[in-house]
């Protein structure tokens, strides 16, 4: 679809304001911590955000450990304070999606707004594109989803 609700609505959820009226005024505007991607060869845009990779590149690079992951949840977050704007987390993400900050020159990334109970861009996904889950309960979900695809195979007489 495209339509760039979880851009907006991450912009705002990082604004002091907490509202997108109040956003659009404020300096320096807030920054989103995602991007809506179009992929023209298959007429579909992906939502590019921080996947707070298991084994995050861009926390062993990082020279002042401003960027950190929690041993639990396995989120990747971001100490401004002790960011000094180098770009070396930028230049070794997978992804592509750790930005920069230019008023300020320090890296901007994803960080699953810890303020609620699911990231605002989830919530003002209008397709449900966006998900946020569990690996269990994604994992289950998906050896569900291929089981029922293996046994409608079976019963339609398909072979693997």
């Amino acid at each position: 679809m495209g339509c760039r609700s979880c851009e907006i609505a991450c912009a705002v959820e990082h604004s002091d304001s907490k509202s997108l009226f109040g956003a659009v005024a404020e300096k320096p505007v807030p920054r989103k911590r995602l991007y809506v991607e179009f992929v023209p060869d298959y007429s579909i845009s992906v939502s590019m955000v921080c996947r707070h990779c298991e084994n995050a590149p861009c926390v062993s690079v990082c020279p002042t450990f401003a960027l950190s992951q929690d041993e639990i949840s396995r989120a990747v977050t971001h100490n401004p304070e002790a960011c000094i704007g180098c770009w070396t987390c930028a230049s070794i993400c997978n992804y592509g999606v750790i930005g920069r900050n230019k008023e300020q020159r320090i890296a901007m990334k994803c960080d699953w707004c810890p303020d609620l109970d699911i990231p605002a861009c989830v919530a003002a996904c209008p397709t449900g594109a966006l998900v946020y889950t569990e690996v269990e309960e994604f994992s289950e979900s998906k050896r569900a989803e291929a089981a029922l695809k293996l046994a409608r195979g079976v019963v339609a007489g398909e072979s693997r």
